[in-house]
């Protein structure tokens, strides 16, 4: 019987593919501290201001809500977040986002966002880049070694530092 070989057909491919951020960057630490899963979607065109709702929650990425998992217990401004999963949620003003830790998981978007799971709501400052970025992303980086959550989009960019204290 002869065997026939097709090309595979890869119908509707995801346009926001998934990625995952993590911390430690490199190996020199042996601890596992957070990683990021997110869907980065691309602006293909757009604006920002035309794809991320202005004054509304937003999933921070598309498809299912950014998901982060501490395998240590963290510090972002004075609060303690234990170590386990969390959903990562923003809210774009002109000038700052509002940066939400939301105990809820394993959501799609977020249409079932519920304040009442936040453990951590923060403001942080916007600011803008001179080159833009197609995708959005998320990465982590030291600053004075001090760890900072990153994101940027387009011309926006914002970040969240933190400290391990385990």
């Amino acid at each position: 019987m002869p065997f026939i070989v097709q090309a595979q057909k890869f119908s509707k491919i995801d346009k926001s593919p998934m990625d995952q951020a993590k911390y430690p960057i490199s190996n020199r630490v042996k601890q596992k501290v957070a990683i990021i899963t997110y869907s980065r979607p691309q602006l293909k065109g757009r604006s920002f201001s035309d794809i991320v709702p202005q004054n509304k929650v937003w999933r921070t990425g598309a498809n299912e809500a950014t998901q982060v998992k501490f395998f240590s217990n963290i510090q972002i401004e004075e609060t303690i977040i234990p170590a386990g999963d969390y959903t990562i949620f923003t809210i774009i003003d002109k000038n700052e986002i509002t940066f939400i830790l939301n105990t809820a998981t394993h959501i799609w978007g977020a249409y079932s966002y519920d304040s009442e799971n936040d453990v951590l709501r923060v403001k942080v400052p916007i600011n803008q880049a001179k080159t833009s970025l197609e995708a959005f992303s998320i990465a982590f980086a030291e600053e004075n070694g001090v760890p900072n959550i990153c994101f940027g989009w387009e011309y926006v960019r914002f970040k969240i530092p933190f400290k391990v204290v385990d």
